[in-house]
């Protein structure tokens, strides 16, 4: 069996690690710049990102422990 010496990122980890924090804050940032024009779907908006960033921190910490509970 191959062992593996060092973590290396595949797609789905870029995914989860990078993209979709980043749309979030994104989103959270355009809620925030759209808060003067349309209070009441800003905060929606802030809302929904909010609920997607616990849920990618909820799904990452799994996938930490899962990697390091499989690792020899």
């Amino acid at each position: 069996a191959k062992r593996m010496t060092a973590y290396t990122p595949d797609r789905e980890d870029w995914i989860w690690f990078f993209v979709l924090p980043l749309l979030s804050y994104a989103a959270i940032f355009g809620a925030a710049c759209a808060m003067l024009v349309a209070p009441p779907s800003a905060l929606f908006i802030v809302a929904g990102a909010s609920a997607l960033l616990i849920f990618i921190g909820i799904r990452d910490a799994w996938d930490v422990v899962t990697f390091l509970a499989t690792r020899r």
